[in-house]
């Protein structure tokens, strides 16, 4: 059986639950990723029985859900806390806005999000961490040795209390790899782990669109990560084969500029090779959902919605437990 395809529902978060639930259902998809921001998964009014009028919509749609997603949240736990942050964060998180105090705030939220996810039914939770030292990159005056191990034991000493207790929940806390996070390419997510001493409850959301284009092997990603491969992201990015005016840091222009460098794609329309992911996740043997999280500034999001689906479902196929050639043996005949 090929895997389940759901949807990332945050960039569908200004429509109500129940209208994405259907529309979901209408595209052909077999169950959302629900984001905890808009009124799809609201973590400080998760008890259980709010919970189950959650599965009860799904049910009624014919829709499963197998993870939820804290990234707004999860971004102010090790962030430089600014105005952006208050833009995102809900008004009980950013309260006065002192820096330290958002990010103790949004720690605990995310321990409460681990613990709504266990009143859902669901073992995964998707989000960023943050970080510290995201400015230091490519930094001049340059950045010390130190600095940036300041920066990963921070990141330890404010995840690992968060990790404790979704270890003790059976929650797992995915990281979406990704610039602006403590782990951002291969390098960066070995440091990671080795800065929180590879705890279990610790893996990756892995989305090749954020590797791609900053010229990140997607593919081996997976290899390295094998056992971490905690939820996968299906997600196309586009990138220029000539020199541009906007590179790879963007040149502060907005997505969908033609001048940019490289910009998000509907499914099968960017330069992400997904046969290859496929037959890697055959190979290291994930049989989580497949979760289309679309974004095309240049396309209505319906109909890439739509033809997004299918096209995981067109690209997606069950391994094989049996060599092609094993019929030519003696001992199988």
């Amino acid at each position: 059986m090929n895997r389940q395809v759901t949807l990332f529902t945050g960039q569908w978060a200004d429509l109500p639950f129940e209208t994405i639930c259907q529309k979901a259902k209408e595209f052909g998809y077999d169950g959302l990723e629900l984001a905890c921001w808009g009124d799809h998964f609201e973590v400080d009014k998760a008890t259980q029985e709010y919970c189950n009028e959650k599965l009860e919509i799904l049910d009624k749609y014919g829709l499963k859900v197998f993870s939820i997603s804290t990234h707004l949240v999860g971004q102010a736990v090790c962030d430089h806390i600014d105005q952006r942050h208050k833009d995102i964060l809900p008004d009980y998180i950013w309260g006065d806005g002192e820096p330290e105090g958002v990010r103790q705030r949004a720690a605990a939220e995310v321990i409460k999000t681990a613990e709504a996810a266990k009143r859902l039914g669901v073992e995964v939770v998707n989000g960023f961490t943050g970080s510290s030292i995201w400015h230091l990159l490519y930094a001049f005056p340059p950045a010390s040795d130190e600095m940036v191990e300041a920066g990963f034991a921070d990141f330890s000493k404010r995840w690992i209390p968060i990790l404790n207790r979704f270890q003790e929940l059976g929650i797992r806390f995915a990281l979406e790899v990704h610039p602006t996070e403590i782990a951002f390419d291969i390098a960066s997510a070995e440091r990671a782990l080795q800065a929180i001493d590879h705890h279990p409850a610790f893996g990756f959301n892995y989305d090749p669109s954020h590797l791609g284009y900053q010229g990140v092997d997607y593919v081996k990603f997976l290899y390295q990560f094998a056992e971490r491969i905690f939820h996968v992201h299906m997600k196309d990015v586009g990138w220029s084969s000539v020199l541009t005016e906007a590179g790879v840091f963007g040149g502060h222009t907005t997505f969908g500029d033609p001048h940019r460098y490289w910009d998000f794609r509907s499914l099968g329309r960017g330069n992400i090779d997904f046969e290859a992911i496929i037959r890697s996740l055959n190979r290291i043997r994930y049989n989580g959902p497949l979760s289309v999280e679309w974004e095309d500034s240049g396309m209505d999001r319906e109909h890439g919605a739509r033809e997004a689906c299918e096209f995981v479902r067109k690209v997606d196929f069950p391994s094989s437990n049996l060599a092609f050639d094993a019929a030519f043996d003696k001992e199988n005949q």
